[in-house]
């Protein structure tokens, strides 16, 4: 693991690599994505996969306490880093939430030729692409489990993204400026979210947050990290497109959130306005950062489910 870890962790099993999905290589069109995986101890007892996907200001690097735990109970797991983020390339487009998931189908069932439908758990922008996949490839799809987020295209993104909290919504959907400003205080301007959102301040340490700094000090790290957030109104009318066309995602739900995060990030509203089966858990003693906040409650809520569904 890198040299970021304030204590080691077991990565034995883990296999890193980066898959080209496509553009040309060192262009703006390149899109390239890194990726963790680890198999179960024994391949003979494999469930199922699971697919993690991280949110923002964040990569990969957030589920390091629970890929361990999580492939130990029989799942193949897959962490990606995904479009714009961690070690994968910073490509000028693409960041609306049906393409960052279609990136994402490709990487699991073309490159790592994942055999059956995965569970899919993604957390607050992860979430938002988590959706996008449950959506956009049912038939692919086991279950799904995501939270901490508003997804756009429900009521409960509306009332949101005008409140005081989200002042970085507005923020990052300006062109150019919050590149500018954020340029070089990076460790500063993540510090504040991780600060604000966390119950348990000592999940994320003064080492954790230097990796993720330099991960968004790097060429076109800022971009990205803002394009994901100005592709929300598109975001919005997709979710809303498909659920015009093809009504509620028949995909099992589960909304997995913070039991000391915002509540309406805890409200299952949004998914009952987007699935048809639906359950929630919040998860003790934690705020927005769940997995490292409280990685065995994570464990545990993400196993529940997807055994469940398994």
């Amino acid at each position: 693991m890198s040299a970021f870890h304030t204590f080691p962790i077991d990565d034995s099993r883990w296999r890193r690599g980066r898959v080209h999905l496509s553009g040309t290589i060192s262009t703006q069109d390149e899109v390239t994505l890194a990726y963790i995986e680890c198999p179960p101890p024994s391949l003979a007892a494999e469930k199922g996969s699971i697919l993690l996907i991280h949110g923002f200001p964040q990569t990969s690097y957030q589920f390091r306490h629970v890929i361990n735990p999580l492939s130990e109970a029989g799942f193949r797991i897959i962490a990606p880093d995904y479009r714009g983020a961690g070690e994968s390339s910073h490509p000028r487009h693409g960041f609306d939430k049906m393409q960052m998931a279609a990136d994402l189908h490709e990487l699991l069932h073309e490159h790592l030729r994942v055999p059956t439908p995965v569970h899919v758990v993604g957390h607050d922008i992860g979430g938002m692409v988590a959706h996008a996949y449950a959506a956009s490839f049912p038939a692919d799809t086991a279950s799904v489990a995501w939270g901490e987020c508003p997804l756009p295209g429900t009521s409960a993104y509306e009332q949101f993204k005008d409140a005081p909290g989200a002042f970085h919504f507005h923020f990052h959907w300006q062109p150019d400026l919050p590149e500018l400003l954020v340029a070089g205080k990076e460790k500063l301007y993540l510090k504040h979210f991780y600060h604000r959102l966390g119950n348990n301040y000592s999940a994320i340490t003064d080492v954790d947050l230097d990796h993720y700094a330099t991960m968004f000090a790097q060429a076109g790290g800022l971009r990205c990290g803002f394009d994901v957030y100005r592709a929300f109104a598109k975001d919005a009318e997709d979710n809303q497109r498909y659920l015009k066309e093809k009504g509620k995602c028949t995909v099992p739900m589960l909304l997995l959130a913070g039991k000391e995060g915002q509540p309406m990030l805890k409200d299952a509203g949004q998914g009952f306005e987007m699935y048809e089966q639906v359950e929630q858990s919040h998860v003790a003693g934690c705020g927005h950062w769940v997995a490292e906040e409280n990685p065995e409650g994570f464990v545990e809520a993400v196993l529940t489910f997807a055994n469940k569904h398994t």
